[in-house]
């Protein structure tokens, strides 16, 4: 679904604040055509940035999501749930399919883990009602158990 290339770049410049899908085919035509200096240049890099920051952000919220219920999982064995399981299952599915399309993001995942720790940590606490003090103030979990389509805590 290019509609870039399906329509000739506009006499007038569509600009990138007022209507962003049509100054984003443009640019794509623009540089089809060859015509890099008549590129909003700025802004391009801009969105390409964003588009690695999209990438990060995602990753962060599969840990995160990832790392909140396994700590349910472990500290409220009682209340475990298939429901629970298949976001486990869900968050790895997602979490392998980004890394192995960005391995630079892949070697970054333990600094991310760190990162985004604390808010998991937060999140189980709050949600099961425990003391935060509950739950480890690092996180449990290497890397290879949080691959791990089989690992389980506790």
């Amino acid at each position: 679904m290019s509609l870039a290339k399906d329509s000739p770049a506009t006499a007038k410049p569509v600009r990138y604040d007022e209507d962003f899908t049509a100054w984003a085919f443009e640019q794509a035509e623009l540089m089809r055509l060859g015509r890099l200096a008549d590129t909003d240049l700025p802004n391009l890099i801009e969105e390409i940035e964003s588009l690695g920051n999209e990438q990060i952000h995602a990753l962060e919220s599969f840990y995160t999501l990832l790392i909140f219920h396994l700590l349910k999982w472990q500290f409220q064995p009682e209340r475990r749930t298939r429901s629970w399981s298949g976001t486990i299952l869900n968050a790895r599915t997602q979490l392998h399919r980004r890394e192995k399309r960005n391995p630079s993001l892949k070697a970054q995942s333990s600094e991310i883990v760190a990162d985004i720790y604390p808010d998991a940590r937060r999140q189980a606490a709050t949600e099961t009602g425990l003391p935060i003090d509950t739950f480890p103030e690092t996180c449990p979990y290497d890397l290879d158990q949080l691959r791990d389509p089989e690992f389980l805590p506790g």
